[in-house]
């Protein structure tokens, strides 16, 4: 059995910085913007190796540089005392004959002087760097959320670093990696200049990293009634009143967030207070969204939403769909009074009428199905979730992009990025609710269920007709729901659908490859975590274990 090759860094300095050197100019060459993903650094690395006529077994190491020349001018314009320095424990060269204590943060060194780590700390701390002397402690995330960190720079060993960076690019914080240069858990080696090098990294510039807390505070605080009255005008009877309500009532808010998101990480200076033409504008994308919960709910029958009765079953069907309808028209009104000039409303308006109509045709292809419920492919069902989930993500987005006059190359990377999310997000949902307590269930409700698609496509001919007997049977069928249930677990449909909700969630990231805005880019890749509550913790050494167990929920914040 041949051995596997090592996969540090070449021991050699020379091959270093030719391979260096070969990064920087790739990423000058291909007009990188980070965070570049997994795949792309791949593709670039082989060619890289290739030009340099260089082994494969570097290629782990050619992507690490790869993406530390993509990050190298955002890292520099980060200052000093907003960047962690990571620094592996098994740089001491005795770790039995260590004086240095552990605590619930990692390594404090003693400055023995036996090993570079106390050297590296001094450095990089009088220049007002955080420092910690562990792998990837859980306490990363919470740095990160407060505020406290906004740039990383991490010295690992490539195996610790190929887990990491999934975590740091979805944080879409600037990072830099120094590789060790030898494998093992203790007594490594690390090219000592190049972590100096790094340490000392400046530029003249300020890296902009949106503060999304923030922007989601300021969100928040539009929906009051003594705000929406400054915004809309005093609700003039029964049926504005109704609607605002509705209006007011529990949600996350995410559709107006994105908008009020997209307009800051394309404008000039987001210091600035945010306009009232942005605030119209995010509050037209959650009338609209409002309007469709009403008509959701009425057209699936549900009796709760945001642990209260529907709008429905609270004043009548027809009161509802009014309702809705009135809010449709506040968010065009809305549009059409922002303040910004006839270019950017008439493109709005055009792209909230597109959002509008194909909305429409995904929920309609989906109450044709419950009228008459049969297998449907699951290529079909996530074509059905594109139409009927995605226009509102990329409204919000594309929305606040025009408000900020961004320009119409972006365009296409948020409808690409949005029809991922969207699957991406109805996958989610579906997996969630596929069998709630209470009969609220996807299969209970008779909704329309990729895991339902998926298992048809694996089910043998018994099993198809199983599902078919099944999916006749009424909702209200008490049983209806567990013999479903029991079908879809002699098939792999459960496992296919978190497949599939892996797969768009990486074509999202796929689709900001090409996109030239920076801090648009940081900001879609961020709001990955965010939408989907994609746990960000940092730790897998051997020297990193039960260290980090007393610092209960401090690491179980998320850092997107």
């Amino acid at each position: 059995m041949t051995e596997p090759q090592p996969r540090h860094a070449p021991a050699d300095a020379a091959t270093r910085r030719k391979l260096e050197a070969l990064a920087a100019e790739t990423a000058t060459r291909e007009a990188l913007v980070p965070p570049v993903s997994l795949e792309r650094l791949r593709t670039l690395a082989a060619g890289l190796l290739r030009e340099a006529g260089a082994p494969d077994r570097w290629r782990d190491y050619v992507m690490v540089i790869l993406s530390n020349a993509a990050w190298r001018d955002a890292f520099a314009d980060v200052p000093m005392n907003k960047r962690l320095l990571m620094l592996p424990q098994c740089l001491r060269h005795d770790r039995d004959a260590c004086p240095a204590e552990m605590d619930g943060f990692g390594l404090l060194c003693g400055d023995c002087g036996r090993c570079r780590i106390g050297e590296l700390r001094a450095v990089a701390e009088a220049l007002g760097y955080v420092v910690l002397v562990a792998e990837g402690t859980t306490v990363v995330t919470s740095l990160i959320a407060d505020g406290q960190v906004e740039a990383i720079l991490g010295v690992s060993c490539m195996s610790v670093l190929e887990k990491v960076f999934p975590y740091i690019q979805a944080a879409a914080i600037p990072g830099i990696a120094v590789p060790l240069l030898t494998d093992g858990c203790s007594g490594t080696e690390v090219d000592i200049a190049g972590v100096h090098e790094a340490i000392n990294l400046s530029g003249d510039g300020a890296t902009r990293r949106l503060d999304i807390e923030a922007v989601r505070r300021e969100v928040l605080g539009w929906f009051s009634e003594r705000r929406l009255e400054e915004m809309m005008g005093e609700a003039g009877g029964s049926a504005e009143r109704i609607a605002r309500d509705w209006l007011l009532a529990g949600g996350k808010r995410w559709r107006p967030l994105l908008t009020a998101c997209a307009y800051q990480s394309l404008r000039d200076d987001e210091r600035d207070d945010l306009p009232v033409e942005l605030e119209k504008t995010a509050l037209s994308v959650e009338c609209f969204h409002k309007a469709s919960l009403i008509h959701d709910d009425i057209e699936d029958a549900d009796d709760q939403r945001y642990g209260r009765e529907t709008l429905h079953k609270t004043h009548g069907v027809a009161v509802a769909l009014n309702a809705g309808d009135l809010l449709i028209g506040e968010g065009y009104r809305l549009l059409a009074e922002s303040g910004l000039d006839a270019a950017r409303t008439a493109r709005m308006v055009r792209s909230a009428a597109e959002a509008h109509r194909r909305l429409c045709g995904g929920q309609g292809d989906e109450l044709s199905w419950a009228s008459r419920p049969g297998p449907l492919p699951v290529e079909k069902m996530l074509d059905i979730f594109s139409r009927k989930t995605s226009p509102s993500f990329y409204l919000a987005l594309h929305l606040g992009a025009i408000c900020a006059g961004g320009d119409r190359e972006i365009d296409p990377h948020l409808r690409l990025y949005s029809d991922s999310v969207g699957i991406a997000y109805q996958i989610h949902d579906d997996l969630r609710d596929l069998h709630s307590p209470g009969g609220a269930g996807d299969l209970d409700a008779n909704r329309l269920s990729v895991v339902l698609a998926a298992a048809w496509e694996h089910a043998d001919e018994q099993g198809r007709t199983q599902l078919e007997a099944a999916l006749r049977k009424p909702a209200s069928d008490a049983g209806r729901g567990r013999e479903m249930s029991r079908l879809l677990n002699r098939t792999r449909a459960v496992h296919t659908a978190r497949q599939l909700l892996q797969m768009h969630k990486q074509q999202a990231i796929r689709s900001l490859d090409g996109l030239r805005c920076a801090p648009l880019k940081a900001l879609l890749r961020r709001l990955l975590g965010k939408i989907f509550g994609d746990a960000e913790e940092l730790g897998w050494c051997a020297d990193h274990s039960a260290a980090n167990a007393p610092l209960g929920e401090l690491g179980s914040q998320q850092t997107a």
